[in-house]
């Protein structure tokens, strides 16, 4: 008689991804972010907003200060770009509310995370990609205006917004710029956060963040518009509103993260090639 052939494992699914998150999703992280940031040890959030907003500040007045207030634009859309890498503390704060652990501001500051020193890497890519971002608005705007030196920043207003050199100029800048911020976006939003929380390489987890929110795009890019509504909010304040809009954004990611993340321990990259075990 026959023998029966040996049974083999099933070939391995393809990963999902997705996790089935509706838009307004992002709403709710929001609001996590909100009671996150008024919940225990409120002022070591309002310490850390104060904080960006010193720094925002004093780097916004050093370009006027040295005559470079023409890049104040191209600064605004970096700072967009850099501005998940200096949410750790706000991430870090999260983690431990969630975790039911003690939270203090020297938590906040001094973060140990699972992943140590991969996080400066992502910073570095992240501050090339400014650098590049600041290059290319040179080039853009001497498409439109010529090689010409800069103009004092009144006169460059009245260029932009009352020529139409300055129409064509804001149009292409500011599609240029969104591509920028998108990639930066792309392989911060989520890659940060998993540092924090994981043991894994700082490309592994830029290549992760592009994967979870390609396979979540519409609740990310709900999440995007919120996050850019509330950047120009804190604009037409001077600034001022980074001392409560940055914190409760970090805080929020966090929980984006957890949202789309999944398991700590669950795949995101699918082999290459499945083949069956023998």
């Amino acid at each position: 008689m026959d023998s029966l052939p040996a049974l083999e494992p099933p070939l391995p699914r393809e990963l999902s991804l997705n996790r089935q998150l509706q838009s307004d999703q992002a709403y709710d992280w929001l609001r996590a972010g909100w009671q996150d940031f008024i919940g225990e040890e409120m002022g070591a959030s309002v310490i850390y907003g104060v904080f960006v907003f010193f720094i925002s500040s004093l780097l916004i007045g050093g370009l006027f200060w040295i005559g470079a207030d023409y890049a104040f634009f191209p600064a605004l859309g970096a700072f967009l770009v850099v501005g998940p890498a200096l949410a750790m503390g706000l991430y870090e704060k999260s983690r431990r509310l969630m975790n039911g652990e003690p939270v203090g501001l020297d938590n906040m500051i001094f973060v140990r995370t699972k992943s140590p020193y991969q996080v400066l890497y992502v910073g570095l890519i992240l501050l090339l990609l400014c650098l590049l971002w600041m290059r290319a608005a040179v080039l853009v705007y001497a498409l439109f205006f010529g090689f010409h030196q800069f103009p004092a920043f009144t006169a460059l207003l009245g260029s932009l917004f009352l020529t139409p050199s300055g129409w064509g100029l804001l149009i292409v800048g500011s599609l240029f710029g969104a591509l920028f911020a998108a990639l930066g976006f792309a392989i911060s939003a989520l890659s940060v956060p998993m540092l924090l929380n994981e043991r894994t390489d700082a490309f592994t987890a830029m290549g992760a963040s592009m994967t979870l929110i390609w396979n979540n795009l519409p609740v990310m890019l709900t999440w995007g518009g919120i996050v850019l509504v509330l950047f120009i909010v804190c604009l037409l304040s001077g600034l001022l509103g980074l001392i409560v809009v940055f914190p409760v954004l970090g805080h929020a990611t966090w929980h984006a993260y957890v949202a789309i993340r999944g398991a700590p321990d669950s795949p995101i990259f699918a082999p290459a090639v499945t083949e069956p075990s023998h």
